[in-house]
């Protein structure tokens, strides 16, 4: 399927483009990464500092957590959308280096990651999920009544995970076992990608309406007490599937379609750093200290880190 398809199957569908990834190559596990060479609108152009394809099937979600120093990679690992029992969450080196590509198995189609006093928190199609990162065990499964496809999740500093619902257009909040709807309808838009941020909560969306045909995605804060929203960057961006902050007052994102990484500044200028052309950007991290996004391409099979302190200048 082209590029081209993709786009017009996921407006067709008014699905998220994670549906899509039955699309990606089965395996290629046994081939060499191929160098990826990202580049700038400026010109300027970045190769991969890592790549890595070792059993990386179908990588959604990349989270980088520091108090273990790992990198936590989600594997959907066949059929976005079914309950298969193939998915799986690899651990790797901030550097690259594949520690086990099937860290934690036993799961449907996890996607977004994030990690709150040990736990390591994952949606899969209609749960979120616990894992225990020093013993490597589930402890919880949590379904979430009424969910359709959960995508990305964030945690809160007093241990509420929010979690998207991209097309079922709520942004969930689970909370000692229970789950509740935190926001829904058109305040939300499309939601994808989530961080929480202070005392917001940062949301980065697929489009800005139920409708397929309606604008870009863009990327947009809620007031985790008064749910009030205010718009980060009135420039649509596209469809928005990792977000992170810069740690200068502005934010990287992911356009995962375009296959671009994306910035906005603290005054909502948006400016894409990196082009990836068909290799898709999913839902990142970035490794603040040595200045790389680590970007999931997920119809490819492979993650690869880059170097961006040029780009931020």
């Amino acid at each position: 399927m082209t590029h081209a398809s993709l786009r017009s199957l996921v407006a067709a569908t008014a699905a998220s483009c994670l549906f899509l990834a039955c699309s990606a190559p089965a395996d290629d596990a046994e081939t060499p990464p191929t160098p990826v060479e990202a580049v700038a609108p400026s010109g300027e152009r970045s190769t991969a500092v890592w790549m890595v394809s070792e059993a990386m099937h179908a990588p959604e979600s990349a989270f980088l957590h520091t108090e273990s120093d790992s990198l936590f990679v989600s594997l959907i690992d066949g059929d976005p959308a079914e309950r298969d029992g193939t998915g799986h969450i690899a651990r790797l080196t901030p550097d690259g280096e594949v520690l086990d590509a099937t860290w934690v198995t036993g799961l449907n189609a996890p996607k977004g990651l994030r990690a709150h006093d040990g736990t390591l928190w994952v949606a899969d199609l209609d749960e979120v999920i616990a894992i225990d990162i020093e013993r490597a065990e589930i402890t919880s499964r949590l379904t979430v009544d009424g969910a359709i496809f959960l995508n990305d999740l964030a945690t809160g500093p007093d241990g509420t995970v929010y979690v998207s619902d991209t097309n079922g257009f709520r942004i969930f909040a689970v909370k000692d076992g229970t789950a509740s709807v935190f926001a829904e309808g058109e305040v939300v838009e499309s939601p994808n990608g989530l961080l929480v941020d202070g005392g917001r909560l940062l949301v980065g969306s697929m489009r800005q309406a139920a409708d397929p045909e309606s604008a870009p995605g863009r990327l947009f804060a809620l007031d985790l007490a008064t749910g009030e929203k205010t718009v980060l960057s009135s420039e649509p961006i596209g469809t928005i599937d990792g977000v992170e902050i810069d740690g200068r007052g502005g934010y990287i994102l992911t356009n995962v379609l375009e296959g671009q990484v994306v910035h906005v500044s603290p005054s909502g200028a948006v400016r894409v750093l990196m082009n990836f052309g068909d290799d898709v950007a999913a839902d990142h991290a970035y490794d603040r200290e040595r200045q790389r996004v680590i970007v999931p391409h997920l119809f490819q099979n492979k993650v690869g880190a880059y170097d961006v302190s040029g780009f931020l200048q």
